[in-house]
């Protein structure tokens, strides 16, 4: 059986931020917790938001680290309780929209966070009383404001996903002009995020044709403005369609996701310093080599409709165009030159087999397939 599910109300414009505070009394917020970073914050775009709220006295917790961290999100459930706050504001990049949704389970349910952590069996336990959460995202990547997942690094340094429609954020508030300033390289990283997430999706075995639908259109949006926008971070139409494309990735990645992220996450455990979309863009050439030999994608063609919606001749010119696409946008050439080798795979590889995407890959890879495609990733 196939579940189907869009319900977040999403407000797509240059200019968007302005209707924040419509959106608050939308959702009855009336005390919001801006959760946002260091680096929104010396942008100016937590001003921005603070200036969207005319009336209102928003409390703010700007400390998000770049991979949300269960401390993090205990400091914020402080601030979210010393404000006697009704609800939160996530204002930045993927970071601080699952930093604030882990604060939404935090600050209404009892114990530990690692309780509700999906492979933990906790997202039956995450019930309707979440904090309701309204998110502004600041970067082209992720897409968790539309989505229904955070991924978080508990005490214990797995990164792990918390998933839950619960989860959704009541609002999205999608304003492109919020991303004109960020680097070519977050540009970057964070553009091959949403690319990932498109074509991971796509793979996925589960019957979800919406889903497909979008994730192929999302696809080429990011293929043909990724370049552009890393390259002229001003240029108005790449930046809209990026951040389209971003949206619509997690749109659709309910249908699944695959071994990129099963191997991103854990590494990204293994090692908090590392970018979560850089390692997306690393990996995505050995997991479509993988792929490409699953029954589902043969059967189905996935991988020349995919290389149609990148405007290429034929899925066999997907894995050089990804690898020739992560050097034109000054990506790192491979693992080892982000530091990682051979002496981690061990803890990687148990990290990506016990992953919640692990499963959803259309071919389930054994440890000596994760480990094949570490080497290749290298």
């Amino acid at each position: 059986m196939a579940l189907i599910y869009y319900l977040t109300q999403i407000q797509f414009e240059f200019g968007a931020i302005r209707l924040l505070k419509q959106e608050c009394e939308r959702v009855g917020i009336q005390r919001p917790l801006i959760v946002t970073d260091p680096g929104v914050k010396a942008a100016g775009i937590l001003q921005q938001a603070l200036d969207a709220l005319p009336g209102m006295a928003p409390c703010v917790f700007d400390q998000t680290p770049s991979n949300p961290t269960e401390a993090a999100v205990r400091a914020a459930v402080l601030a979210y309780q010393a404000g006697a706050c009704d609800g939160l504001i996530a204002v930045g990049g993927g970071s601080a929209i699952d930093c604030a949704k882990g604060v939404a389970i935090a600050a209404t349910h009892p114990g530990p966070l690692t309780h509700y952590a999906t492979i933990e069996g906790g997202s039956a336990r995450i019930g309707a009383h979440v904090a309701p959460l309204i998110a502004v995202p600041t970067t082209s990547g992720t897409g968790s404001e539309v989505a229904r997942g955070a991924i978080i690094i508990v005490d214990d340094q797995r990164k792990l996903g918390f998933h839950s429609w619960h989860l959704l954020p009541k609002a999205a508030i999608c304003d492109p002009a919020l991303t004109l300033g960020l680097p070519a390289h977050l540009t970057a990283a964070t553009g091959m995020d949403a690319i990932a997430h498109c074509m991971e999706t796509f793979m996925a075995p589960a019957f979800n044709p919406p889903a497909d639908g979008i994730a192929l259109d999302g696809l080429q949006r990011a293929w043909s403005h990724i370049a552009r926008a890393t390259a002229d971070g001003s240029d108005r139409d790449a930046r809209l369609n990026l951040m389209s494309a971003s949206m619509q990735g997690a749109m659709a990645f309910q249908k699944g996701l695959g071994c990129v992220h099963s191997l991103s996450h854990s590494l990204g455990g293994v090692d908090p310093r590392l970018h979560h979309g850089t390692l997306n863009a690393l990996f995505l050439p050995a997991v479509v080599a993988f792929n490409a030999e699953a029954e589902s994608i043969r059967k189905e063609h996935r991988m020349q409709r995919m290389a149609q919606a990148m405007g290429l001749d034929s899925g066999a010119d997907i894995i050089p165009a990804l690898k020739a696409m992560n050097a034109r946008l000054g990506l790192p050439s491979g693992l080892a030159a982000v530091g990682v080798g051979p002496a981690q795979f061990d803890a990687v590889i148990r990290g990506a087999m016990a992953d919640h995407c692990h499963k959803t890959n259309p071919r389930i890879a054994s440890e000596q397939d994760y480990r094949d495609m570490l080497q290749q990733s290298l």
